[in-house]
């Protein structure tokens, strides 16, 4: 039978995982981070702590920021695109699926600095109250609050505007890999916006791309993938990836995650992550 300390801790490890996750971009260092919150936990004088919540998200968010200038400094050396980690959500009915953050609102949130990360996940995404919050960061309220100010109009513009149904991303996300692995051309532009952009993350270890942009480039690149690949390439699993549509496939013996961005019936941005250190963590069943 788990005594409190562990039951405790223990009730608040997954909100904890996704708490450290959502400011480090990386499944093995929020796990690296949440370890040593409970190391800190299990070692101190629980008498007077009131809400071991709170007591347990300022812990883990202060060791997220101890990390975070050194993790920023390790994104501008990455050798092409840096993605975060892909996290393969779990059901709509299942209680892990705490926030409503994409991948593109991911990658808005390495503009903020790691002081604006902080407020605005723990306040904005994670409804904290703001003076836990400014406890939390060692702030003031009013700085704070501003912090949360500016980090919600830096990623303002990366909200999804017309978010789709999770049948409706199914749907496209199938014809979406049909055409790419048929080469059908004409299926592909009529299912891409304009300004599509394609991203692609290979950490230098797996070939990927440069930023592509523009419907026409994005047809020609995976016309060119059909014919260089002809069916070796096969579809896993459809999954939702940190909040978007999107499947894991195989090509060859590599493995690799595609979330796409969705805007009514166009897809306006593709993540693909092929990097093998970043796709340890997924768990397919």
């Amino acid at each position: 039978m788990l005594d409190w300390v562990t039951e405790s801790f223990e009730a608040q490890r997954p909100r904890l995982l996704r708490i450290a996750y959502r400011m480090l971009g990386s499944h093995a260092e929020a796990e690296d981070v949440v370890q040593d919150a409970w190391l800190r936990w299990y070692g101190t004088d629980h008498a007077g702590i009131r809400k071991p919540a709170a007591w347990l998200t300022r812990i883990v968010t202060r060791l997220c920021l101890n990390r975070m200038n050194a993790a920023r400094a390790r994104h501008e050396t990455y050798p092409g695109t840096w993605l975060p980690e892909p996290l393969i959500e779990p059901e709509p009915d299942d209680d892990l699926r705490l926030d409503h953050l994409t991948l593109t609102l991911m990658m808005a949130l390495e503009r903020l600095s790691p002081l604006e990360r902080a407020a605005f996940l723990l306040h904005d995404v994670f409804g904290q109250p703001l003076g836990e919050v400014a406890s939390t960061i060692d702030r003031s309220p009013a700085a704070t609050r501003q912090l949360a100010s500016r980090a919600r109009a830096h990623v303002q513009v990366d909200r999804p505007r017309n978010p789709v149904s999770r049948e409706t991303g199914a749907a496209l996300t199938k014809a979406f890999f049909n055409a790419c692995s048929s080469g059908d051309t004409q299926a592909l532009g009529a299912i891409l916006a304009d300004d599509v952009t394609l991203h692609s993350d290979g950490g230098g270890k797996i070939r990927s791309f440069n930023v592509i942009r523009g419907a026409e480039r994005v047809v020609r690149l995976y016309a060119g993938l059909a014919r260089k690949l002809g069916s070796g390439v096969q579809m896993i699993s459809s999954v939702v990836i940190d909040g978007l549509p999107g499947f894991v496939s195989r090509i060859d013996d590599a493995l690799q995650t595609t979330a796409l961005e969705i805007d009514g019936e166009r897809i306006t941005r593709i993540y693909i992550t092929r990097n093998p250190d970043k796709l340890r963590s997924i768990r397919l069943h």
